[in-house]
């Protein structure tokens, strides 16, 4: 932290520690996902998956935005005007649109995925299968990018901040 000359704003130093691209060619592959499992599951469970695959869609984006408010909520952490819904490939769902802490953005993305799990699960018992396999393609699918840009940090320190572009996950340390 460094003191402004003219007064008390402060400037906060950030240094790049690690930078995951978002090539072209894995995007690429990101969107042939949902296509892929849509045709496996209409050949293996029913022709009634493209429709269920639509109506998973924004159930689980709006499951993953209220389990992502309450961890935001119950943690203490400000939200207004730092997350919003992005339908920007690949970041889909409620991100930060700025800086964010690892660790919160680990702990979001953490109970995102067990609890999403638990509660597609649950549909197995009320909605027919190739409902609960869209929703949990879907569940997995939105989460993919930020699993995958956690397990590339893994190594990091859990203090560092994260950026979200189009085109990157960058990964800073003060």
């Amino acid at each position: 932290m460094e003191a402004n000359n003219k007064g008390s704003a402060t400037f906060y130093h950030y240094k790049l520690i690690k930078k995951i691209n978002i090539t072209t060619a894995w995007l690429r592959v990101y969107m042939a996902l949902p296509v892929i499992c849509v045709v496996a599951e209409t050949i293996f469970l029913s022709w009634w998956s493209i429709l269920y695959m639509i109506i998973a869609a924004p159930v689980i984006l709006w499951i993953q935005y209220v389990i992502s408010r309450s961890v935001l909520l119950i943690s203490g952490h400000p939200i207004a005007k730092r997350w919003k819904m992005s339908f920007r490939l690949p970041w889909l769902g409620y991100m930060s649109d700025q800086y964010i802490n690892y660790g919160i953005f680990r702990k979001i993305q953490l109970h995102n995925l067990w609890i999403g799990l638990s509660i597609t699960a649950f549909f197995i018992v009320w909605a027919p299968p190739a409902f609960t396999v869209s929703m949990a393609v879907c569940h997995l699918w939105v989460l993919l990018p930020r699993l995958v840009t956690l397990f590339r940090l893994k190594s990091e320190q859990k203090d560092g901040m994260l950026k979200f572009t189009p085109t990157d996950a960058s990964y800073y340390a003060q």
